[in-house]
């Protein structure tokens, strides 16, 4: 019994020991979600509750986990960032001798877990520390008097169907389990589903200024990872080895990852849009196409340069990036409050358009489609491509939207057009902040012009003086 009573104060000892140090102290705070609650709230119909659930934990390798990402919702709504969680939401105050409005349950503490797999907040962490009063562990669910049934409106998202099961009926299978039977749902609602995409949507399209400052800083050491690998690239340097710069410095400035899998793609990689091997050894004398934005306290940068690998652009390559350039900055000149979402992109494909059929390289206006095969811009925030309300030609560019503006031109090997253009990809991406008459580039901190461009690649890089033994 003794060595029983020992070991069980060791473990409280060794969670006491785990407590965190120096943490991050510009995280969004639990006022802001606390006002994203009350957002929410308002625009729920009368009777209506609204239900979030954390996302799940995906298998990277057997019994190992990949790294969690929080549901974008859970987290713009609570700052919960574990999973196991669901977040309830009502219109009106529940309850009669204690009143509420909404409540989370979460994960239980459980020191001999966290010992393995991380700290955990709990019950009492998450009410102190996120400051929401009602809050109970996982378990707590299955018996907690709530009746689905009564509400006029249930608000959700899908239900995913390929997560895992503990069998302890605590874990996210278990709560969508519970969720599914307290409320009778034997097939998903698509009234509940689509409001609760138009009310996420509608949130999270407008950044408020705690959201801002978060997102100029994603931008900002975005910026600076793009400009050091300007300065570092040579025409022996590998795809993996130009990520890599960009990691170190997202991580130097505290970014806890990317926002997406980068895109690092020389020569003719770079004309896969979404070319994530990065693994070409040398570069030799094309061009880098590196679309890699940081993810910084939950928010996406999403920032793309084309550079010449060997530091200068030749005619053609020039010529091709010039007519992105061009594209570019007449989207900027529309970038404003209630100009239409679709005109970012007519005007990018009108420009490109007009100048490869002046280049020789196509002989129809409506062939622009062959090298110019997306779009010109997409919402930015908690998600690389962020929530928004798109509607098509009716969907106006509104105050403190961000998005991005990212023209290309991409001509494969093969191409039916000169053999001189084979091999050169070219896409120019910045994040852009609506304003009432105007624009913010957020991005701006990193070159654009193609001469200034090469004039930042005759400088030096910390990096080129980096060595490391031969293996």
């Amino acid at each position: 019994m003794k060595h029983l009573i020992l070991f069980f104060l060791s473990l409280l000892t060794t969670v006491q020991v785990f407590s965190q140090k120096n943490l991050p102290t510009d995280y969004l705070s639990k006022e802001f979600h606390k006002g994203r609650r009350e957002a929410f709230r308002a625009l729920m119909p009368d009777n209506s509750v609204a239900v979030i659930f954390s996302y799940p934990e995906r298998v990277f390798s057997r019994d190992i986990n990949y790294i969690f990402h929080q549901n974008p919702d859970m987290y713009y709504l609570s700052g919960y960032k574990e999973p196991d969680a669901v977040l309830l939401i009502f219109k009106e105050a529940q309850g009669t001798a204690e009143t509420y409005n909404e409540v989370i349950f979460v994960r239980e503490k459980d020191a001999t877990k966290e010992m393995w797999t991380g700290r955990r907040l709990g019950a009492d962490g998450t009410k102190s520390q996120l400051g929401i009063a009602k809050t109970f562990n996982g378990k707590d669910f299955k018996n907690f008097d709530i009746d689905f049934k009564k509400f006029k409106t249930l608000i959700y998202d899908k239900i995913p169907t390929d997560i895992g099961n503990n069998k302890s009926g605590n874990d996210l299978f278990g709560l969508f389990e519970t969720f599914k039977t307290k409320a009778g749902i034997t097939k998903e609602d698509v009234v509940s589903l689509d409001l609760f995409r138009t009310i996420t949507s509608t949130l999270r399209e407008i950044k408020t200024p705690e959201e801002l400052v978060l997102m100029r800083k994603s931008v900002q050491l975005s910026c600076v990872a793009h400009n050091e690998v300007m300065k570092a690239v040579g025409p022996d340097m590998s795809e993996n080895e130009a990520e890599g710069i960009h990691t170190y410095i997202h991580r130097r400035y505290g970014a806890e990852a990317e926002g997406y899998s980068p895109i690092v793609g020389a020569g003719a990689n770079g004309c896969i849009l979404h070319y994530s091997e990065n693994n070409s050894t040398k570069m030799e004398n094309q061009l880098l196409l590196m679309d890699v934005g940081s993810e910084y306290h939950g928010y996406s940068a999403d920032v793309t340069r084309t550079i010449p690998a060997n530091g200068k652009f030749s005619e053609e390559q020039k010529a091709i990036y010039q007519l992105v350039y061009d594209a570019q900055e007449a989207v900027f000149a529309i970038c404003k409050e209630g100009t239409p979402l679709v005109d970012l992109n007519n005007t990018a494909k009108e420009v490109l358009a007009k100048g490869l059929l002046k280049l020789g390289i196509i002989n129809d206006l409506k062939d622009v489609n062959l090298y110019y095969p997306h779009g010109c811009s997409h919402f930015l925030g908690l998600d690389v491509h962020d929530k928004g309300n798109f509607k098509g030609p009716e969907t106006l560019l509104k105050e403190n939207m961000i998005l991005t503006v990212e023209p290309g031109i991409y001509i494969s090997p093969n191409s039916k057009c000169d053999k001189k253009w084979w091999n050169i990809g070219v896409r120019i991406e910045d994040d852009i902040l609506i304003k009432k008459n105007t624009y913010e580039n957020l991005s701006i901190d990193s070159p654009r012009k193609w001469d200034e461009i090469e004039a930042l690649a005759k400088q030096k890089s910390t990096f080129n003086d980096m060595v490391f033994p031969k293996i």
